[in-house]
């Protein structure tokens, strides 16, 4: 079959015929219905380089997956040839205390995991491919009806993440509260929608970009902005002097971060999201009190089920554009260069 795999550190991926895989014990062949390119692998693919992660090329790109179970492996139970499935993408040891919750994102045991703090596309092999190996039926959560795989492949990742992030400050979205989302990229533009079907707070969306800030608009934004030198004072007043309740940053740049901390009310939340490399200044003087900061990554398999139910629904919906196998690489092209709206998502 052929797959899309990133074979060195600061390389380009590269498209390939490999063994079609068949499961073991415990674990599931799908055949990919749809697997999103994010931001983050152009990480794994121009920044990381041997000992940034615990984990090594070669492998096959692809951590956000959706598609129809293929063949089940020996004592597997629950699923069905055909049916059509996500992949809760972190993959950890399934014993410790938060695997066994379904927070596989924070295993406390990654020497036992398939692979330390990762999992397909992330160090295993992803879904850029015809057909993905599933080491654990698990991390396999049904897709409810109304929602195909094409759709559902981004809500794993692009919709989890930001999901997770609204949802560990849910008790601060109040009706007269305010939300700011930095960056309305592949991750934000879902975010806003999140933070309207989930809350009653008011939204505020920045961006550089004019067709994001359109996209904001679209999905329920209340204000949109541009991060010029007046942007902290127009959120302040459009919060009437007491800054955002919860802040969002999708991008983790330094003038993000700066701009977040300007912005945030005492009390609040600063949850950064975003892989941007910044750093922020913590002092008794230097943020306002009490002001929570955090950074979140991805999110649980319980989570996963209300995003697709999310989804189903139609309450998200991913901004998608479609690529076949052959395409992908400049998929991500467009994903580096900027010129790409919403998400891509590779239809093998």
């Amino acid at each position: 079959m052929r797959a899309l795999r990133l074979p060195n550190w600061k390389s380009e991926p590269e498209l390939v015929e490999v063994p079609r895989p068949e499961p073991g014990p415990g674990q599931v062949v799908i055949k990919v219905g749809g697997a999103g390119a994010c931001h983050s692998d152009l990480h794994l693919m121009h920044d990381f380089e041997a000992g940034s992660v615990p984990w090594n090329p070669p492998f096959t790109l692809g951590h956000e997956n959706a598609g129809w179970v293929h063949a089940l492996g020996a004592g597997v139970t629950g699923l069905t040839e055909g049916q059509p499935v996500a992949v809760y993408g972190p993959w950890g040891c399934g014993s410790c205390a938060r695997c066994r919750v379904g927070v596989d994102t924070y295993c406390e045991n990654p020497a036992a995991a398939p692979v330390p703090g990762g999992g397909g596309g992330l160090g295993l092999d992803g879904g850029m491919a015809e057909y993905l190996l599933v080491p654990d039926a698990r991390h396999l959560v049904p897709l409810p009806e109304g929602l195909d795989p094409v759709a559902a492949a981004p809500l794993t990742d692009a919709g989890l993440t930001p999901y997770h992030a609204v949802r560990r400050s849910l008790p601060k979205l109040l009706p007269d509260s305010t939300a700011l989302v930095i960056g309305v990229g592949g991750l934000g533009h879902v975010g806003v929608q999140i933070l309207k079907a989930t809350t009653a707070a008011r939204v505020i969306a920045v961006d550089t970009r004019d067709d994001a800030l359109a996209l904001a608009r679209q999905y329920g934004a209340d204000l949109t902005l541009r991060p010029d030198s007046d942007a902290a004072e127009r959120i302040r007043a459009a919060t009437g002097g007491r800054g955002a309740d919860v802040v969002l940053d999708f991008v983790g740049a330094d003038a993000t971060l700066k701009l977040g901390v300007s912005v945030a009310r005492t009390l609040g939340d600063l949850t950064i999201v975003g892989l941007g490399g910044g750093t922020l200044p913590v002092s008794f003087f230097g943020v306002p009190y009490e002001v929570s900061i955090q950074t979140v990554y991805w999110g649980s398999r319980p989570e996963l089920i209300e995003v697709l139910d999310l989804g189903a629904r139609g309450l998200i919906k991913p901004k998608i554009t479609t690529f076949g196998l052959d395409q992908a690489v400049d998929a991500y092209h467009q994903l580096r260069d900027g010129t790409l709206e919403g998400r891509a998502v590779i239809v093998p």
